[in-house]
This record gives structure tokens, C-alpha cells and sequence, in this order.
């Protein structure tokens, strides 16, 4: 084999994938810098992820190929960058690439000077020109020829491309009103699909986000049928392709409108995310659908999305033996050799597995135009046979690095999914989570760390990480009424503030104190996962409702000010900052719950997960938590422990009710507020 270069010594799987190219990769860093400055070079900058089909096709076409090796190692510095592990790089050339070109992707092809601004972007270019597209060979041609030729005209070209991003408007003064959240309704039931569920054309995204604003629309009596569209969408997926019925699990996105041929990769965060609408939709509801097909997302992750250690993996991807979809697709010889004649006739008949096929002469199961049911006992044997012969199969590459906000996010849906169902394996998962990330993504003084293999932990924490292991940490505390994990949160996001905030309002992805780029990315658009300004919103909100701290609704409404344009012009785009808002403007209940004995929280937290009641904040005080609430929740440390059973005090809009001793009376005052389950 022939010598790796600088890659070799990374821990990204990505960044592994290209560390015998005959390209001369080197790592995002100084050095890579400095021998671009020192031999008067360009930067060719590649950017990408482990699971990214065209990522791989631009591999083999190009990265491996000699001659397009021997172009850009005369002629560049070559830097390779898993957008994954280095997502604030990512923000800053991809929003180059959008500007330059109205749209971008992955693989993200960017040239540099040797100062990191950026003039020439891109996203997947063949070796050769193809369909009028121009190809790499020419593309590197041009750029080496034009470097030599009138380097000060690309060096200008730069300079005005960083112009682009070098004004940082401060937030204007925006009122925070209920108004942003009806028209992001509005927008939202303009762009669903009425027939086929989801949102817009294809390719469709499963926004799993959007689904939660809407069951929340719901709850607090937002436009005319947010939880039909939340249900309808629910069901369409699971019914489509994009679910995989044999392993469980969804795919990305879909390519068609029906939601039937997926792009095959499956990332643990729409997982994370699809548990969640799928759990909060069955609290809602009621409906047995919702909780079998998160169980069936759960079983997945914990089958083949879980570390030994407790920690998440980041990605599966798409082709095996270099076949988009091989793994996954299926003919009726191959399940009647796996079921017999008779079941496998039944299984052909029910998941539309047909001779023809139909996705390149193969069959993607769904039930598309079926019910959207379970399967029954006698069917989910069939699943676990298939499942079964499923993994003789060449194994897809797994991304198995773990993402502290990743993680966070899986864990967060977990807790969740725990004091709705109660299932024990779940908050079991949740805290092994958090304590992976406590273990192998802290470092000095509490600093996150972004992405974990094989021993090693890398890269600064960004807002992500920390805004969302504070949302893991508050599920937490929802369920288990742990004072830690509320102190952890709190922490959290004191540190977020302290290292990310900027002077215009909101808060960068990059701390402030770390590595210069191009400009300071600041994310608000909800994409296919919130974004940390929006998440971090969030945290801010529940965390100034359970703490009563006035210092923390400050910091709340200062964050969601920062969306004030974004509220105005866009707001179905910032979906998840909405439910953050949702949290400030709506009448909201403060639930002190005070027990003589600590055992009493996981019975009381199991038993208001029974329900939705969203713009209720929990506190519970019990004998042993006198000292530590102080420090969290002042106003708390004044209600006396009873010397047994439990005390309830539920106050709304400054007026409290009596206390009470009985549950079930705070029960139906809370189910006054959003209806019982399936009503």
C-alpha cells in the first residue's frame, strides 16, 4: 500500500476514508497554512462527511485518480475537513458557496489564499466535464494557471467576498409576540402536502422540528389543524421507505414526494429528533402508533447506534459494495428463500415487494397506500428473520465517532421517552449517555470537547455542544428530578453566554477565544436539526421558568431578540426558536412539588409524564435538596419539607393556589391546561 499522508493520523473516519489518496491531504491547521504561504499556493479546501454518497463518488473519480492527484498536489495546498467535526468551518465556506452560487452541498469544493479567504466555491465536480458541468481537471487548470498569471485579481476577488460577511448588524429593537408563532403556523400549512404529508416537494426532509412546533401549536390552540398536519406527516413517513421497516430506523430524506426511495444514509440526529415527535405526539394522543414506531427508532439506535461505553455513533451510510440502497432493498426469491412460500407471499403482498420492484428493479418495503398500523406478532417474526439475513450482508460503513451534541440530542429523546413510557432502559441509556460525554468530551475546567474515537477526544466545544447537552440535562431533570442534572444545565449554559455571545445579539458557533476564520459563523435557521441559537433559546426559557431567576427570563428574551428579523420575515424557518418563544409569551404554571422523601420523584415524574403539559415548570424539593435549591432556585428554599407525604403548590400569572397534599388534584388542573391524552 502505498505511504498515507497526514491523515493517517486523525481519528475522524472521514478524514481516515482519504489517508491513502495520492493527494497530499493535510488536516485543517497552522501547518497547512504556513506551506501554502512559504510555496506561494492556493488552498484547495475539501469539504465533506463519512456518509456522503457524492463525497464518495468524488473520491473515486477524482481523489484516487493520479492525474487529478499529481494537478493538485503541484499546484495546492490540499485540506481535507469532516464538516461533522468541524462544523464552524463548514458554516463559513458554505455560506461563501451560497453566496456565490445561490445553493450549496457536500461535497463543499472551496479555493483559498494561503490567509483562508476564499474565492472560488463550489460543491461536486466530476474528473471530466459532464451534462455542461465543468470538470475538476479544467477547474484546477484554470485556478493554478489564473494563481500565477493574476494572483492580485484572485486576492481581490477574495477581499470582496469577505466583504460579504464582515458587517455584523445588531438585532433591532423586535417585540416578542405570539404573532411570529401563528404565522410560522400559516406558513407552514401553506407549504405541507396535503396528499403525501411533509412539507414542500421532494427531496423531503422529515423536519422532525416542525412536527414539534405543531403539536405544540396545538396544545396552546394555534391555528386551525396543526396536530391533523403533525399526524398525517407521522404517519406518511413511517408508512414510506424512508422508514426502514426491517431494521427500523429512518433514512435522511426521501427523493420523492411519497416518501418512498430514501437517500439510504441515516444520521443519528433525525432519529433523535423523530423519537421525540414521535413520543410527544403519543402524549398528546394517546395513540399506541406513535409509541411502537419510537420504540421501533430506540431499538435501533441502542441495536446499532450505541457505543459500548454508552456514547452515540454519528452516521450509517447509504452504499455498500459502492451500491446506493444494496443493503437495504430487497426481491421476493430472496424473502421467500428467507420465509417460506406462505409467509413470504404475505410479506410480498403487505410491504409492496414486488418482481418489477420498485426502485431499480428492487423493492424498497413500505406501506404506502396500506394502513398505517404496527405489525403484528406473527409479522414481526417475519422482521426479525429478515433482520437476521439482513446482516449476513456486506456491512454498511458506519460512522462510529461520537458528536457530543449529537449524543446529547440522542440522550435528550431518551429522557423524554422514559417518563412518557416509563421504560427503565431508556433513562439507562440516557444517563450512560451523559456520562460518556462527562468522561470522554470534558476537559479542563469543564470545556466540551466535539468529537470522541478510539481513545481520543477533539476539537473546541461549539454553542451546539453546549446548547444541547443543557437540553439533555433538562430532560433529565424532567424526568428524575435530579438537582445535578438542573445545576448542569444551568452551568451549561452560563458558560455558553460567557463564551459565545456577541455584542449584536444571539450567540456564535465558535467560542469567542478560539481559532480566527474567515468571519464568525452565527447560526439561526433550523435545518435538518435546530440550530444552537435556537436550542440555546430554549434552555434559557425552561431554565428562567424552573429557576424563577429574573437574570435568566433576561437572557431568554435577549436570545430570542436576536431572531427578531427572522420572526418577522421567516418564521417557519426558526421553528424550534419558536417553541423557545412559545415558552415567554403564552400564560405559563409554575409546579412546586415538595416530598418528604427523595423515592417520591420517580413516581412523580413518571406521573406527569402521563400528559403534556408544556407550559408547566416542575420543581421538586425534597429533604435531601435544602441546601443545593438555594443555590438554583432561590424562591424555593422557603417552602417547608412536609414530615411526610407530599405538598403541591401551582401558581399561574403571579396567583397561587392553595397547597394541596393531593395529586390528583393538581393532576386535572394541569389537564386543564392541554387536554387529557387522545382527547
Amino acid at each position: 500500500m502505498d505511504k498515507p499522508n497526514l491523515l493517517i493520523n486523525e481519528i475522524s473516519p472521514y478524514l481516515l476514508q482519504h489517508a491513502h489518496n495520492p493527494v497530499d491531504w493535510f488536516p485543517w491547521g497552522e501547518e497547512a497554512f504556513t506551506k501554502a504561504r512559504s510555496e506561494d499556493k492556493p488552498v484547495f479546501l475539501s469539504i465533506g462527511y463519512s456518509t456522503c454518497h457524492w463525497c464518495h463518488v468524488m473520491e473515486k473519480e477524482s481523489f484516487e485518480d493520479p492525474e487529478v492527484a499529481a494537478a493538485l498536489n503541484a499546484g495546492f495546498v490540499c485540506i481535507k475537513v469532516d464538516r461533522e467535526e468541524r462544523p464552524d468551518i463548514d458554516a463559513v465556506y458554505m455560506a461563501v458557496c451560497h453566496a456565490l452560487n445561490g445553493s450549496g452541498g457536500w461535497p463543499l469544493t472551496v479555493f483559498l489564499t494561503p490567509g483562508k479567504t476564499a474565492f472560488f466555491a463550489g460543491t461536486y465536480f466530476p474528473k471530466e466535464p459532464r451534462y455542461g458541468q465543468r470538470g475538476l481537471l479544467e477547474l484546477l487548470g484554470m485556478i493554478s494557471r489564473a494563481w500565477k498569471e493574476d494572483k492580485n485579481g484572485l486576492l481581490a476577488a477574495g477581499k470582496q467576498i469577505a466583504a460579504l460577511f464582515s458587517d455584523e448588524k445588531a438585532a433591532g429593537p423586535h417585540a416578542l409576540s405570539r404573532a411570529a408563532a401563528e404565522e410560522a403556523e400559516n406558513q407552514l400549512e401553506r407549504r405541507y402536502d396535503a396528499r403525501w404529508g411533509g412539507f414542500d416537494s421532494a427531496p423531503k426532509f422529515p423536519a422532525a422540528h416542525n412536527i414539534l412546533f405543531l403539536l405544540r401549536c396545538h396544545l396552546l390552540g394555534i391555528g386551525r389543524k396543526p396536530l391533523a398536519m403533525a399526524e398525517h406527516a407521522l404517519r406518511a413517513m413511517y408508512q414510506g421507505g424512508i422508514f426502514d421497516h426491517i431494521g427500523g430506523g429512518f433514512s435522511r430524506y426521501s427523493t420523492d414526494e411519497k416518501w418512498l426511495a430514501p437517500h439510504f444514509e441515516k444520521m443519528l440526529y433525525d432519529n433523535a429528533l423523530l423519537a421525540m415527535a414521535y413520543t410527544e405526539a403519543f402524549q398528546i394522543t394517546a395513540n399506541p402508533l406513535y409509541r411502537g414506531i419510537a420504540e421501533k427508532i430506540f431499538a435501533y439506535a441502542r441495536r446499532e447506534m450505541t457505543s459500548p461505553e454508552g456514547g452515540f455513533y454519528s452516521a450509517q451510510d447509504a452504499d455498500s459494495e459502492g451500491e446506493e440502497g444494496k443493503y437495504y432493498t430487497v426481491t421476493p426469491d430472496e424473502i421467500r428463500r428467507v420465509l417460506g412460500e406462505k409467509d413470504g407471499r404475505a410479506f410480498c403482498e403487505g410491504y409492496d415487494v414486488t418482481g418489477p420492484g420498485n426502485f431499480e428493479g428492487k423493492s424498497i418495503p413500505n406501506l404506502i397506500g396500506r394502513a398505517a398500523a404496527l405489525p403484528d406478532d406473527a409479522t414481526e417474526v417475519m422482521l426479525e428473520k429478515l433482520y437476521a439475513y439482513r446482516l449476513a450482508r456486506y456491512p454498511l460503513h458506519k460512522d462510529d465517532k461520537t458528536l457530543t451534541a449529537w449524543t446529547a440530542l440522542m440522550a435528550a429523546a431518551y429522557a423524554k421517552a422514559y417518563r412518557v413510557f416509563g421504560k427503565e432502559t431508556y433513562l439507562h441509556a440516557a444517563e450512560n449517555a451523559l456520562s460518556f460525554i462527562a468522561r470522554h468530551l470534558t476537559g479542563e475546567g469543564g470545556r466540551l470537547r466535539v468529537s470522541f474515537r478510539n481513545g481520543r477526544a477533539k476539537g473546541d466545544g461549539l454553542l451546539d455542544d453546549y446548547a444541547f447537552l443543557a437540553w439533555a440535562c433538562l430532560e433529565l431533570y424532567e424526568s428524575t428530578f435530579r438537582l445535578d442534572c438542573l445545576e448542569r444545565a444551568r452551568d451549561l449554559m452560563s458558560r455558553a453566554l460567557e463564551a459565545f455571545s456577541s455584542p449584536s445579539g444571539g450567540l456564535y458557533l465558535s467560542p469567542r477565544d478560539g481559532e480566527r476564520l474567515l468571519f464568525s459563523p452565527k447560526e439561526y435557521y433550523d435545518g435538518a436539526m435546530p440550530s444552537g441559537n435556537s436550542v440555546a433559546a430554549w434552555c434559557l426559557a425552561r431554565l428562567a421558568a424552573l429557576t424563577g431567576e429574573e437574570s435568566w427570563r433576561t437572557a431568554a428574551e435577549r436570545q430570542l431578540a436576536g431572531f427578531g428579523e427572522w420572526f418577522e420575515d421567516r418564521p417557519s424557518a426558526v421553528t424550534f426558536a419558536l417553541t423557545a418563544l412559545l415558552q415567554v409569551v403564552y400564560p405559563a404554571q409554575e409546579l412546586v412539588c415538595v416530598l418528604a422523601d427523595e423515592k417520591e420523584k420517580a413516581p412523580l415524574a413518571l406521573a406527569l409524564g402521563g400528559f403534556a403539559h408544556p407550559q408547566t415548570a416542575v420543581l421538586v424539593k425534597a429533604a435531601q435538596d435544602e441546601e443545593g435549591i438555594g443555590r438554583i432556585a432561590p424562591f424555593a428554599a422557603a417552602y417547608p419539607v412536609p414530615r411526610r407525604g407530599a405538598v403541591y403548590y401551582l401558581c399561574q400569572n403571579r396567583r397561587c393556589d392553595a397547597p394541596t397534599g393531593d395529586f390528583e388534584t393538581v393532576r386535572r388542573k394541569l389537564l386543564g391546561e392541554s387536554g387529557p391524552a387522545g382527547s
